[in-house]
């Protein structure tokens, strides 16, 4: 939910649901190049990451890439297979500014789900799809959402 503008004395209309049902985007974005893959998948667990790491691992062969990642059970456990070309480091915790990808979230979420009501998962995974997509054809706005000073070398 989010605010809307209406005349004072008028209460808005706003359609809401809960719904049980869940879909998951794992994402990695390089900010300096404003490049980024994403995977929508059905479970956020050890198997999808370890898919993801792969996927991220094939698209970006050419660099050696530093994945930041929360304290998700996923993200450390013992199963987890990083690839040769890829580090993972834990961001501190309650510390999600810190992390690019957080902006792509408020993005989409800004851009393309405030306020709706979807009939069905289908119906979210592609506004969610969509979401992704345009931001992927649009560079040079992906990079200034995400390429932070603190992100930034300096040689």
């Amino acid at each position: 939910m989010r605010r809307a503008w209406v005349p004072p004395g008028i209460r808005p209309s706003v359609a809401k649901q809960i719904v049980r049902e869940y879909i998951y985007a794992f994402v990695a974005v390089a900010p300096a190049l404003g490049e980024m893959t994403a995977l929508v998948l059905p479970y956020a667990n050890t198997e999808m990451m370890n898919l993801f790491l792969e996927q991220v691992a094939i698209e970006f062969a050419d660099y050696f890439i530093i994945i930041q990642v929360d304290g998700a059970t996923y993200h450390h456990s013992a199963g987890l297979v990083v690839p040769e070309n890829i580090r993972l480091i834990e961001q501190p915790a309650r510390s999600p500014e810190l992390n690019p990808t957080e902006h792509i979230w408020e993005e989409v979420r800004e851009k393309h789900f405030y306020n709706k009501v979807f009939d069905s998962l289908d119906a979210v995974t592609d506004v969610l799809c969509q979401g992704l997509q345009e931001l992927m054809l649009a560079p040079a706005k992906l990079s200034s959402m995400t390429y932070f000073p603190h992100l930034r070398i300096v040689l």
